[in-house]
């Protein structure tokens, strides 16, 4: 097997100014040693990963990062820049550039030799060293962790030796390499105290060995006030192979500094091993330093928990140990139930907001959870309904209950059921939409609160924004009685009792007596000041719900414009203004994969093969109303794809407005088409969108110049 990095994947004088440019000039070494097939699919997958967060590290590092199906190995390429390039740190541009490719199914091995090198990124002294060095193979050397050549041997390339002729394979790890799949073995023994100079770094505290993964053993029993703070954590990122072992390291680093014993679990790409749980029941507090959710996180519970993004514990690990010991000393204590079935119990929007993030994010957050969560009931419901007036006409509202009258043969009987089957889903839409934005912020324990706020928002017709306003208020209440130091003789029955009863009557009074009527009444106010849009009104409104459907092709943006749209339709009548605004929005979020889809088929020189692939998945996912299938184009241009898809959507979204189409139907797409008011009227809406999404983005796009455009031919044939 070849190296990782040899002489040929390394440039010491990195000339490129942004990081795009310094990317591909990196990915271009990759390419010319056969590591990288399709040079521009690669870039466009490590441009995804950028988008999802920037690689740029203080101290003056860069990572760009990716799993791709264009790589044949896991590579790693190395640059150095003497003028530095914005990667997005807060501290300034990075001169030392790694470009790290692995395959979508990296073997084990190799990925845990790269978890090693973004371990050792952490050590001043590795950085020094390379910003020292003066040619390309003993560069490649430091950075494999092989004997450095004291001479440049004769035939390297650029000066230097390849390292691969020197060690053969070039996959042995340097010999104080932690296991990158497990916490490291050392961690216990390096945190102790005792453990630095003096101590052979075998052994724990009064010299009796501390097996891997667990904190040191001592005889005897240890007085409370001389037993050293316990801190285990959890690290993981959404690639799994850089940020994840380098926020351990530097977790590593500031606990062995501040005399805390620390475990950590990598949930990497290289796999991972769980935290022994007598380890977690030795802990004092908890760090999960994460941007994916973690895995069995209900190992934790009654725990003090920090709960941040994976960044915060690569630049602050200090403050994040400090504010778990302030924790534990508050008696603060998470209070999630076990799931009982090993998996974790985080809501998944909330992956990655913790509190090191701003409120802006944290709401953000805490408001996706619960519309994603309620989408599945839209849907199911809307849908039932939908099928229900194609069955049975619109009369079918006014058709008795099946309990009562239910014929097997007769279709109005059959469009009976769906409808009533339909509404009963819509029941739970605003008590779902509270609970999970209350179990986005307060996890399980907010969850009670939550859905009895949302169903007095129900009770008191306050609607959607009394479902948010009741979700925020029921997960505030429930972190407010979390924060309380309770004996220990009643933590047990926290979870289960106090806080659901203090929540749900708190939640209860303020819903009913203090803010539900006001909120009622502004629901009221919207709804009808919406009932009474026509003219140029319904076509502004159009506009703007169309731009907020394309802005961030299914994200935050997104998701409220759609929530808004089923806010309407998910009442018993709603008005033809609120099914004219449901037609917008999905006429609108059609537009991007369409637009994206029909540009790839007219101008095909203009995006690589793997554009032109995603194409054709484009046709049908467009149609079927999932924006997200413009995402693969806007990671590799978002400057050019997502203000055309913006134009797009605002275009359709004003025609479906202005045409007066009419949708009750949540999705479906196409396949909902018999079901909306003037149907050809709608097609013809879609249709303009997207040709102009179509031709925005092939204008853009060709202002790249000719000599990009016949690059990226040249680079990957045309199938």
């Amino acid at each position: 097997m070849s190296t990782l990095i040899s002489a040929e994947l390394v440039d010491l004088d990195l000339s490129a100014t942004t990081k795009e440019d310094a990317t591909r000039a990196l990915a271009e070494r990759m390419a010319a040693r056969g590591r990288v097939t399709d040079l521009d699919g690669f870039l466009a997958d490590v441009a995804a990963r950028e988008a999802q967060m920037p690689t740029g590290l203080e101290g003056g590092i860069g990572i760009p990062h990716c799993r791709s199906a264009h790589v044949t190995e896991p590579t790693l390429a190395f640059g150095r820049s003497a003028a530095g390039i914005d990667f997005g740190a807060q501290d300034g541009p990075a001169d030392l550039i790694f470009l790290i490719a692995a395959p979508t199914g990296g073997d084990r091995d190799h990925l845990s030799i790269l978890a090693s090198l973004a371990r050792e990124l952490m050590r001043e002294e590795f950085t020094t060293a390379l910003r020292e060095a003066t040619d390309p193979g003993r560069a490649a050397a430091l950075i494999a962790g092989e004997p450095v050549p004291a001479e440049p041997s004769a035939g390297a390339v650029d000066g230097a030796p390849d390292t691969a002729g020197a060690t053969g394979t070039g996959t042995t790890p340097r010999e104080d390499t932690p296991r990158e799949d497990t916490p490291r073995e050392d961690a216990a023994t390096d945190t102790a105290p005792g453990s630095g100079e003096g101590s052979d770094g075998d052994t724990g505290a009064e010299g009796i060995p501390a097996p891997p993964g667990e904190f040191p053993v001592r005889p005897g029993p240890t007085p409370e006030s001389e037993r050293p703070f316990r801190v285990v954590a959890v690290t993981s990122c959404p690639t799994g192979i850089a940020h994840t072992y380098m926020a351990a390291e530097s977790l590593e680093q500031a606990a062995r500094a501040d005399g805390i014993e620390l475990s950590v679990e990598t949930q990497g790409s290289a796999g991972f091993k769980r935290l022994d749980p007598a380890v977690v029941a030795a802990a004092d507090a908890v760090i999960l330093a994460h941007d994916v959710e973690v895995r069995e996180k209900e190992r934790f519970a009654g725990k003090p928990v920090v709960d941040t993004g994976v960044k915060a514990a690569i630049n602050r690990p200090a403050e994040l140990i400090a504010e778990a010991r302030a924790r534990a000393e508050r008696g603060e204590r998470t209070s999630p139930l076990p799931s009982g079935d090993g998996s974790a119990d985080g809501p998944p929007m909330s992956a990655g907001s913790g509190a090191g993030d701003h409120f802006g994010i944290r709401l953000r957050t805490w408001l996706m959870s619960g519309v994603s969560y309620m989408v599945p009931f839209v849907a199911a419901g809307g849908l039932l309904i939908a099928l229900a007036f194609a069955l049975g006409g619109y009369e079918i509202t006014d058709a008795p209950s099946v309990i009562e009258q239910f014929t097997w043969t007769d279709t109005q009987s059959w469009a009976a059921l769906m409808f009533q089957i339909g509404g009963a889903a819509f029941g739970f839409l605003i008590p779902v939409l509270a609970g999970y934005i209350a179990y986005g912020m307060a996890d399980r324990p907010g969850l009670v609160p939550g859905f009895v706020g949302g169903a007095i928002a129900v009770t008191i017709d306050a609607g959607f924004l009394g479902g948010l306003v009741a979700g925020l208020v029921a997960g505030g209440v429930v972190l407010g009685i979390q924060r309380f130091k309770v004996p220990d003789v009643l933590r047990g029955i926290m979870p289960v009792v106090v806080i659901p009863l203090l929540s749900s009557a708190i939640v209860g009074f303020l819903m009913f007596v203090v803010i539900g009527q006001p909120i009622a009444a502004a629901q009221e106010g919207l709804t009808n000041w919406l009932s009474g849009l026509s003219g140029a009104n319904a076509v502004l409104l159009g506009v703007v719900l169309g731009l907020m459907m394309c802005f961030d092709l299914g994200g935050p943006v997104n998701k409220v414009a759609y929530a808004f749209a089923i806010g309407g339709i998910a009442v018993s009548a709603p008005t033809e203004a609120n099914l004219q605004i449901m037609a917008a929005v999905m006429a609108a979020g059609m537009v991007p994969p369409l637009g994206m889809a029909l540009a790839t088929v007219v101008r095909r020189r203009l995006f690589t093969r793997a554009e032109r692939e995603n194409g054709k998945a484009a046709w049908v996912l467009g149609a079927s109303f999932i924006t997200e299938g413009a995402i693969p184009f806007a990671a590799a241009d978002p400057l050019r794809v997502i203000p055309s898809s913006m134009a797009g959507g605002a275009v359709a979204g004003a025609l479906a407005m202005a045409f007066g189409n009419t949708l009750r139907a949540p999705h479906g797409g196409i396949f909902v088409v018999p079901l909306i008011g003037n149907p050809f009227l709608y097609l013809l809406a879609v249709a303009v969108g997207t040709a102009v999404t179509a031709a925005l983005v092939i204008l853009l796009k060709g202002t790249r110049g000719a000599q990009q455009a016949e690059r990226a031919v040249e680079t990957v044939p045309a199938p």
